[in-house]
């Protein structure tokens, strides 16, 4: 059984829970209480040394880092459209993974922490970042469906959820027609799961 180390509120664990369903994937959840310091805990860092969620343990194997889960779960249960083995579509993924975790993660998730759960930061670099990056991917959707190739893919499971709750970190992400399009078209995908805080049409 696949158990997912979870937060409910953690854009990066429902990145893993939407890739999750879209295979249809049963899997079991444990919350990880990080106001309590949980994460901290001798037991959870031997399952992340960086005490972050969100943690999958495939009957056993396990794996940290969202982006690095949706590469597991990718090559293992999710075949050539999620994660493919041509050489050029594969590496377009990867960019977009790192995009993920850097200009995405920096900007409008950092805006989010900051609007959302009060933590001090930089908010006009942050927003730069931002808005610096939400122009790029609107550009980059106005001529195909997709972040990477002609088909959805692990790189856009990874960008969505932090694009989404934007408006949490006071952006209007109704200024970016080509993503709110792009929004639509992974929502109609067959086993999507929403998250509170996401943008609503």
């Amino acid at each position: 059984m696949i158990t997912l180390y979870d937060m409910p509120l953690s854009g990066n664990c429902h990145k893993v829970r939407l890739l999750l369903s879209l295979l249809a994937l049963p899997y079991q959840t444990r919350p990880v209480d990080l106001r309590g310091g949980e994460q901290r805990s001798p037991d959870y860092l031997q399952r992340n040394p960086f005490g972050q969620v969100p943690v999958l343990d495939d009957d056993g194997l396990i794996i940290r880092d969202s982006q690095a889960i949706l590469v597991y779960l990718s090559k293992r249960y999710g075949g050539e459209q999620w994660w493919p083995d041509d050489a050029y579509r594969s590496a377009q993924i990867a960019a977009w993974l790192s995009t993920a975790a850097n200009e995405i993660f920096h900007g409008p998730a950092m805006l989010r922490v900051h609007h959302k759960f009060g933590r001090a930061i930089d908010t006009e670099k942050a927003r730069q970042t931002a808005e610096k990056v939400l122009d790029i991917i609107d550009r980059h959707l106005e001529s195909r469906d997709w972040l990477a190739g002609d088909t959805v893919s692990i790189a856009d499971i990874a960008a969505y959820p932090y694009l989404a709750l934007a408006p949490e970190g006071g952006i209007d992400i109704g200024a970016y027609p080509n993503i709110v399009t792009w929004f639509q078209r992974i929502r109609a995908l067959p086993g999507y799961v929403p998250m509170p805080g996401m943008w609503q049409a």
